[in-house]
């Protein structure tokens, strides 16, 4: 079968896209080139459809024309240091979707499920074994069906899960943290710490009451943290530089990087789902925080994001015996999708073989960058 011609790309390079990439690589200097291409490998290729007549009208109805379809330039991506990857049709944004057979609005989902356990936790949850800690706007609790054998839940006092602020945010982090402690010192071989936000139920979340978990494990960190260091350390050794230092040079290069004071967003190359978003900082401290509620009240605010899933990467807090110097502090962002959509945003592609997404990280980068200089 011939090769068939590649289309071209959809954007001009003054307001740059995913689908641009090959050509902005083009524009980069041989070391930043370089650079990259010892993270990410990029594949360009061309997915084309012979459409019936009939469907025309369809088709240019949902995704603007005929020919947009009949020749669809994907672009691959891989990371080639933490084997994560994704590829990019910006048609998959145009798809129709349909809705669930329910009301699935948020504010009356919320009213509808005031006063659960999470309105009461110190009579509707259970406590850890060293008692609970109280924030200035929250409070834990020991996760009743756990994921490991540390398993604490942050609940917020409100309980709608989206009334977050910059400080309550930072509260509640910190309320983890002090749980993290504790739980330490009552099993100091628990040493790994791993704090998560499932944000409403298509992030996985069974209780809507606004609540945060955190977890600490033993004997090693979990499998996709552990990876990364690993990936990382083999970096180093290959090319003498530190991988996290140039994954960020990389994003910059590209106009993907965001500086919060030490902190540094960067829209996912290789997004896991849509609008993936990293923060890398040397320590988790107030200056991370503040980025994290930057990120996340973007979402909320610009681009209208109701559900989400939230992960922050830590060391271990002793010494352990597998060498952690220079792994960062790492934040992972990820929109979870319309809450109207009946169909789930995984499928077997994400979860057997590579991503598949729909948003543009340079978008994403845009709307970041404009409200940072808003803010400032």
């Amino acid at each position: 079968m011939p090769t068939p011609e590649r289309p071209p790309a959809p954007h001009h390079l003054d307001q740059p896209g995913i689908a641009d990439l090959d050509q902005m690589l083009e524009g980069l200097s041989s070391d930043e080139r370089a650079r990259f291409e010892r993270i990410f490998q990029v594949h360009i290729s061309t997915g084309q459809v012979v459409p019936p007549e009939a469907m025309h009208d369809w088709i240019a109805a949902h995704f603007g024309s005929v020919e947009a379809v009949r020749a669809q330039r994907i672009v691959k991506i891989t990371n080639l240091v933490s084997q994560e990857g994704s590829l990019f049709n910006e048609l998959r944004a145009r798809r129709p979707l349909q809705g669930p057979a329910g009301s699935s609005d948020l504010e009356e989902t919320v009213r509808d499920t005031e006063g659960g356990p999470f309105c009461h936790p110190e009579t509707g949850t259970p406590a850890d074994l060293f008692g609970r800690v109280r924030g200035e706007h929250c409070i834990t609790a020991s996760n009743i069906a756990k994921y490991d054998g540390w398993h604490g839940v942050v609940i917020f006092d409100d309980h709608h899960p989206l009334r977050f602020t910059e400080e309550k945010l930072a509260d509640y982090i910190n309320t983890a943290q002090a749980w993290t402690q504790k739980a330490h010192q009552a099993d100091p071989d628990a040493c790994y710490p791993f704090f998560l936000w499932n944000c409403v139920w298509r992030s996985g979340a069974s209780i809507l009451h606004g609540h945060a978990q955190m977890t600490l494990t033993r004997g090693a960190h979990y499998v996709k943290i552990e990876s990364l260091r690993q990936a990382a350390l083999r970096y180093r050794e290959q090319y003498a530089s530190d991988y996290f230092a140039d994954l960020i040079d990389t994003h910059r290069t590209l106009g993907l990087a965001i500086d919060c004071g030490p902190a540094t967003i960067l829209p996912s190359l290789t997004p896991f789902k849509e609008k993936e978003t990293h923060i890398i900082a040397p320590d988790l401290n107030r200056d991370l925080m503040a980025a994290i509620y930057f990120v996340l009240s973007t979402f909320v605010k610009q681009f209208g994001v109701q559900s989400f899933n939230l992960a922050l990467y830590q060391r271990p807090l002793v010494a352990t015996p597998e060498p952690w110097q220079g792994f960062p502090t790492i934040v992972r962002l990820i929109d979870r999708g319309n809450l109207q959509a009946k169909t789930s945003d995984l499928g077997a592609m994400e979860l057997f073989a590579q991503s598949v997404v729909a948003s543009d990280p340079f978008q994403v980068a845009a709307a970041l960058a404009e409200a940072k200089e808003g803010r400032a």
